[in-house]
């Protein structure tokens, strides 16, 4: 197979194994390291690499994996990873994301979303929403996060993600926590997004469903940069802050915007008592 493949001109090895990423049929980087044209010495060349970080790359998705595969082993077979994206910003909502994917998910690339550029995010939200079983986001709002404080708002945003699934989890990934009030097993896992392929995908739609309210919210509040810097403490948005004053979407119990009101600072602690239905309480 390999040998019939080699007889084929370079330009077509090149197309189908190099640019479109079929698989190497056998023998056929063997055939093209001994064919001494510069040509075909410069594909196999490139061929072996894209063969070593392909090598690479799938030993990296079953280390991402060691935490669900120990899951499915066990009986466990819907895990839902979760994560939430936008606890810094100083505007804007906080946007978990929950979602289940099948077992042979294994998306090239995937990784936790602060490790990604915008385009990767949105290439990898498309396949993971195109394959997943169930996927949901939930949101707490700045007044909700001025209420809570942000640590229980992303709870809060965590919880609505949770139930707002329409395939109920056996059990839960999370990054760095544990969602409450849910009866559902649950792992917590520091830095899970870098750790577990699940709570990755969770992070990146959070990510990019954050990023593209932060820009809607651009057209709606001109003049702040919501678009560029989606909310974060930059110094952009600290002199925009300076200029235009406070706008409906910013965090009132953040010191910045505390201060462009005139008001010192303050620590809200109230905890997160959201019921079955995802409503804070207090």
């Amino acid at each position: 197979m390999g040998k019939d493949a080699a007889s084929l001109p370079l330009a077509d090895l090149r197309k189908r194994y190099l640019d479109e990423g079929a698989a190497l049929p056998s023998g056929l980087l063997e055939s093209l390291q001994a064919d001494p044209r510069r040509g075909a010495q410069d594909l196999a060349k490139r061929l072996a690499t894209r063969q070593r970080e392909n090598r690479a790359e799938g030993q990296r998705l079953r280390h991402l994996l060691e935490h669900e595969r120990e899951l499915w082993s066990t009986g466990y077979q819907a895990i839902a990873g979760v994560d939430e994206a936008g606890v810094a910003p100083l505007a804007g909502p906080v946007v978990a994301a929950a979602c289940i994917l099948p077992h042979d998910f294994r998306p090239r690339g995937i990784d936790d979303s602060k490790k990604l550029d915008a385009a990767q995010r949105e290439a990898l939200e498309k396949q993971i929403k195109e394959a997943a079983i169930a996927w949901s986001l939930g949101s707490a709002e700045p007044a909700e996060i001025d209420a809570l404080n942000p640590y229980h708002a992303s709870l809060l945003a965590m919880h609505r993600a949770v139930v707002g699934l329409s395939v109920k989890p056996d059990f839960l990934l999370v990054d760095a926590r544990k969602v409450p009030e849910v009866d559902i097993p649950q792992r917590g896992i520091v830095h899970g997004d870098a750790l577990s392929l699940t709570i990755a995908a969770a992070s990146i739609l959070a990510k990019t469903a954050r990023d593209r309210k932060l820009t809607e919210f651009d057209s709606v509040y001109p003049g702040y940069g919501f678009a560029q810097h989606k909310g974060y403490p930059t110094a952009e948005h600290f002199e925009a802050l300076e200029r235009l004053g406070v706008c409906p979407i910013h965090r009132r119990s953040y010191a910045p915007v505390r201060a462009a009101l005139g008001l010192l600072p303050i620590q809200a602690q109230l905890p997160f008592t959201g019921g079955k239905d995802g409503k804070a309480r207090s």
